[in-house]
């Protein structure tokens, strides 16, 4: 989608939302001189008010008119609004058949399964590039292994086996919107024994599970000691709680890479407790609260206290609490010649909001900007590796995030 006639380069969708809004303003401060910036919602009014002096367009969620001529004015779409369950299918509809490349922040896997299903062959005919998922959900975890894997193909040091992330530090505010998109895909996955068993695949976002390896279980609430994934690693891990979907993507990037990074891959997602005796406690009783808001959330005079103690859509964390926040996560992994390596990714700011801000304005401006050094494809559904890839890697590097990968 390299049509320079088009009349912008990107359109932020949902731009005087929480989120959207920090996208929006990232992007106008950070794209180079001459980007032909947009701002896109169901609200002129509210997008004025963002202040940012950007042509505006006016288009609802649910008017699929309005967001195909929306997608054929610009070569990318990043959105923002969801549950992309609810409000993003449309879009990314229209962004497919028009040839326009996409990015959005989705955690959510029914939503990116149905995406694959219905448009991966009519972006792959147009040349569109569907790319979800370029937030704090996935783009450590897939871009993490990327860069992993790049660094020992370059080392001749064969191929990963055992691949464990570790979110080793982690500070910032509950996202709204997270809980809402939760909330929507247990009440989907109560209704229909089809959506439940896709929610439980660890290969469900595969392009054929069939062609899998089967490498058996492979569970998403882990407790471990910290020396069962590294050596060096002290103190008890705990369960992460984006890990079910994570873990999907990375699997979906490795087999969209015909199996690039290994037959014998397997990958998990934790996260660090802290070091003290209490930690093995500490790590039992996340697995419990994590498990009991899960099931909490399917039990209606429960939900109905949740609902008022969580977060609401649209909501999110002050201004002081988004620039204080933090991340890192670190990658271990064996590979099939017995060598040790590990990855980091690093960021400033509030992961779901400040740092999700960069990173998903950085996957924009790579596929508006980068064409020429983006992976090769003829389009699809893609992940943040297959899709962007090392263009990517270096934006981010360039906005400040730490990407490093070597041997441990």
């Amino acid at each position: 989608m390299s049509d320079r006639q088009r009349e912008f380069d990107v359109i932020v969708y949902g731009a005087s939302g929480f989120v959207g809004a920090l996208v929006a303003k990232h992007l106008a401060g950070s794209a180079p001189e001459g980007t032909r910036l947009a701002l896109a919602g169901r609200s002129a009014q509210r997008l004025e008010r963002l202040g940012l002096k950007l042509p505006i367009v006016v288009a609802d969620a649910h008017d699929t008119g309005a967001l195909t001529t929306m997608a054929a004015r610009t070569r990318v779409v990043v959105t923002t609004v969801g549950p992309y369950a609810k409000f993003g299918r449309a879009l990314a509809r229209a962004c497919a058949e028009t040839g326009t490349d996409y990015v959005d922040l989705t955690g959510e896997v029914l939503f990116a399964r149905d995406s694959i299903d219905d448009n991966h062959e009519t972006a792959r005919r147009t040349g569109a590039r569907i790319v979800h998922s370029c937030g704090f959900d996935s783009i450590p975890s897939d871009i993490g292994v990327h860069v992993l894997h790049e660094r020992v193909r370059a080392d001749g040091a064969g191929e990963l086996t055992d691949t464990t992330l570790v979110v080793t530090s982690m500070r910032g505010g509950i996202s709204g919107g997270t809980i809402d998109s939760m909330r929507h895909q247990i009440d989907e996955m109560k209704r229909d024994r089809r959506l439940r068993r896709i929610g439980a695949s660890p290969y469900s976002l595969s392009p054929d599970r069939e062609a899998e390896p089967d490498l058996g279980r492979q569970p998403d609430m882990l407790t471990l000691p910290g020396s069962a994934v590294h050596p060096t690693l002290r103190g008890h891990l705990a369960p992460f709680v984006m890990a079910s979907y994570n873990t999907r993507v990375v699997r979906r990037s490795n087999a969209l890479r015909g199996w690039a990074y290994g037959r014998g891959f397997r990958y998990r997602e934790v996260m660090s407790v802290g070091t003290s005796a209490a930690s093995p406690v500490l790590a039992r009783a996340t697995k419990i609260l994590m498990t009991g808001l899960v099931v909490g959330l399917t039990v209606p005079p429960v939900r109905f206290v949740l609902d008022r103690l969580l977060p609401a859509p649209g909501t999110g964390p002050d201004e002081a609490t988004r620039r204080n926040g933090h991340f890192t996560v670190d990658i271990f992994a064996t590979t099939t010649t017995g060598a040790r390596y590990r990855s980091r990714v690093r960021a400033e700011g509030d992961p779901g909001y400040a740092a999700t801000a960069v990173m998903l304005g950085e996957s924009a401006l790579a596929l508006a900007l980068d064409r020429d050094r983006l992976p090769e494809s003829d389009g699809g559904v893609l992940t943040p590796a297959t899709g962007i890839g090392d263009a990517l890697v270096d934006r981010l590097r360039a906005a400040g995030l730490e990407i490093t990968a070597g041997e441990a």
